[in-house]
């Protein structure tokens, strides 16, 4: 007989970001009798949660049509000027407005903390009765004996290292229930389960992702402009062959949010995406705003840039697919909140509806058509070649490319062409055909070391439980990600849990500090054999991120 205990329920949710709260709170609004159940594996709901953010409140507005006279954080800081720079490694120039679409405009959107956002929807769904569980990770997916997902088993709790129990040792809960929604954001580990057992990319292209790295800063009070938006692209990613961009949001309180984004399918592996944003922190026009603040807060993150074409199969028996678990970032905008936050108010109708008609553990054909049919689809159908573009043809040549693309979709006049994706870990080359790339120091005043930026994450494990980061084979890992990749493992983590420990006369050793991640799954996705796998650690570990 089992341990466990388990709880029935009619709908668990994994993941308490902004899609798994709206699927939770738009399941209540039609149906309060219904019970929802929310689990998310940070220590608090928010504490996970990364990203610039600009936020286009259409999803919110269907939502909450009164949400700006809820006390919503997220209307505290309208945007109220636009700038896209093209950076030199000196200089700049701003790219004129009526070159891009007019759906590129952030006009009536507002910048924010995403975290902060979703702690006040939590609170939203608990006033409607929604039983949210922070700190409980979803370890484990249950089945019926039709194959159906039937809900999820969560971490067990006092695991010892050495796979003992240690005296506070609580084994996870079975959570029960009709319907399972899979919101665990980019490149979640029991998403990918999923997707590989019920083949739901059979009929699209691979995902693809960046990663984000942000910084949180308090400015000096001459340099804050409320609500100013600005993007960059260019230096410093085009010395080094790949391609991304920056961010600078004024936000709320006197705070900038900085960061940026490296596409994850660069070939060098000398590449260091931490060590790009810290140089980037250097350009002139940078460095001046930064001059007199103080870093605050520091993460990251990946993100889905594969678009509308490496959108999956969305349903499956008991279970869907919602948010970036789906992967619905308009890549050019820079958004996916309110297109995660509209799939999972999809979800959530199409799973009352199904439970009012008596039916449970079904697949939910209606909301992967629903998704199809939205202006979901709308949107990112414009845009679904400018990542490809850019991949293919460099940043310069392949973002005239991009903008003609969705210009010409915006105006109807249609492609018929649909440019594929490779992914990333495939792109990778060897080190041989490459120079190391010379990074230089940081100055601890504008840039900063990976671990002390990560002391500013608040991350936090329990030392003594299995490492959730599993290399399948040893060998393999010195042979080949060492041996031919020169070890990109301790470039492109941005928290430093990678090293090769080399000493004169003893075999390479893989250290792996489980305590720094930041569980931004870049090594899950670029380890050039995928013989790095991200599995769920104990709850509440990871970072505690404050405003992010």
């Amino acid at each position: 007989m089992s341990e466990r205990e388990s709880m029935p329920c009619d709908v668990v949710i994994i993941g308490g970001g902004p899609a798994g709260l709206s699927a939770a709170i738009r399941l209540k609004q039609i149906n309060e009798e219904l019970e929802v159940v929310v689990l998310e594996k940070g220590s608090e709901i928010g504490a996970h949660i990364l990203s610039g953010a600009v936020v286009d409140p259409k999803a919110m507005n269907e939502l909450f049509p009164k949400w700006r006279d809820m006390d919503c954080p997220l209307a505290e800081t309208p945007v109220t000027e636009n700038h896209h720079w093209v950076l030199s490694e000196g200089g700049k120039s701003d790219l004129p407005e009526f070159l891009l679409p007019p759906f590129m405009s952030n006009d009536g959107n507002y910048t924010a903390s995403l975290g902060n956002t979703c702690r006040w929807l939590a609170e939203q769904a608990e006033g409607l009765g929604v039983m949210v569980f922070p700190g409980f990770p979803a370890a484990e997916v249950l089945f019926d004996d039709r194959g159906a997902v039937a809900g999820v088993v969560t971490q067990d709790m006092g695991v010892a290292e050495d796979g003992s129990h240690k005296p506070d040792y609580q084994p996870g809960m079975e959570i029960q229930a009709k319907y399972t929604l899979f919101a665990e954001g980019a490149r979640g580990n029991l998403t990918k389960k999923m997707k590989a057992k019920f083949d739901l990319e059979a009929d699209c292209e691979p995902q693809v992702y960046g990663l984000g790295v942000k910084e949180l800063w308090d400015v000096a009070p001459e340099k804050y402009e409320q609500g100013v938006v600005i993007h960059t692209q260019g230096w410093p990613l085009s010395e080094t062959g790949t391609w991304g961009g920056g961010f600078i949001y004024h936000q709320a309180n006197g705070q900038v949010a900085l960061g940026f984004v490296t596409a994850l399918d660069y070939k060098n592996p000398y590449v260091s995406p931490y060590q790009e944003f810290q140089r980037w922190k250097h350009h002139p026009e940078i460095a001046a705003l930064l001059e007199g603040g103080k870093r605050v807060a520091y993460g990251a993150r990946v993100i889905n840039e594969g678009g509308w074409q490496s959108v999956p199969k969305l349903a499956f028996p008991g279970g869907a697919l919602i948010g970036c678990s789906a992967g619905f970032v308009n890549v050019p905008r820079i958004k996916g909140t309110h297109t995660a936050m509209k799939s999972g108010m999809l979800a959530a109708e199409s799973i009352a509806a199904a439970i009012a008609a008596g039916h449970e553990y079904t697949e939910l054909v209606d909301y992967d058509a629903a998704v199809r049919d939205s202006w979901i689809a709308t949107e990112l159908k414009k845009v679904k070649n400018a990542q490809p573009a850019v991949a293919k043809y460099g940043e310069d040549l392949g973002t005239v490319l991009a903008g003609i693309d969705m210009w010409m979709r915006t105006l109807k006049i249609g492609l018929p062409i649909t440019m594929k994706h490779h992914r990333d870990h495939e792109m990778l080359e060897r080190a041989d055909l490459y120079a190391p790339v010379k990074y230089p120091k940081p100055d601890g005043t504008l840039s900063f070391d990976r671990l002390t930026n990560v002391s500013f994450s608040y991350t936090n494990h329990a030392e003594d439980q299995p490492v959730h980061l599993k290399v399948c084979d040893r060998e393999l890992q010195r042979e080949s990600e060492l041996e031919v990749f020169a070890g990109p493992s301790a470039r492109y983590c941005p928290a430093g849990v990678y090293e090769w420990i080399l000493e004169d006369g003893e075999e390479p050793k893989f250290q792996i500090n489980s305590q720094n991640c930041v569980h931004c799954k870049t090594c899950d996705i670029k380890d050039p054999n995928q013989n790095i796998e991200w599995t769920t650690p104990e709850g509440g570990g990871g970072p505690n991120y404050p405003n992010m």
